[in-house]
């Protein structure tokens, strides 16, 4: 096949070329595989000790997502445990509605919108929520005009479906049961 320098013949120089070019594009285009492994832990990180709440306290979240996602210690650690379950998109989800209806700005509320729609609700987000067609069509017609409760329909249902199907879940967990002792 292709021997000695000398003795390249032209079609040897040009396949060379043809596979330095492959590898370079190769080397460039950031949508192989390997670029999407996200590490996952495999037990749900511990929030910061300084945060911790008393076992009273956190007996009170097995009933209540709301007290659950109002304590820093609590949002974290069920943050974390989401995160094992590959579904902490639903928690972050919840902050940045949360975040979003504190913004008093129209410009600032506006960008924020769209931010929140692009990582969560659009088709094929990079953090899609599973929320059914019909509230992701009410949602993207309050977008038009954004205001505080643009999101609400969405958030509610994601809150309800972390309340139906994860807190269950979360109050059975290792991590949970030690806090409660």
């Amino acid at each position: 096949m292709c021997k000695g320098l000398a003795a390249l013949p032209h079609t040897c120089l040009e396949r060379a070329k043809e596979i330095k070019t492959k590898l370079g594009t190769l080397l460039q285009k950031p949508d192989s595989a390997i670029d999407f492994i996200i590490p996952y832990p495999e037990k749900p990180e511990k929030p910061p000790k300084v945060l911790k709440p008393s076992p009273e306290e956190a007996l009170q979240w097995r009933d209540s997502l709301e007290k659950l996602l109002q304590h820093p210690y609590g949002l974290a650690s069920f943050h974390s445990f989401l995160r094992s379950e590959f579904s902490e998109e639903n928690a972050e989800f919840w902050v940045a509605c949360e975040d979003y209806k504190k913004t008093k700005s129209p410009m600032k509320m506006a960008e924020k919108a769209k931010k929140i729609y692009e990582e969560f609700i659009q088709a094929e987000a990079p953090k899609e929520v599973n929320i059914d067609h019909f509230t992701k069509a009410v949602t993207m017609k309050n977008l038009v005009d954004p205001s505080p409760s643009s999101f609400d329909m969405a958030q509610k249902r994601i809150f309800a479906l972390m309340e139906k199907d994860s807190l269950p879940r979360f109050v059975r967990s290792e991590f949970y049961q030690e806090l409660i002792k």
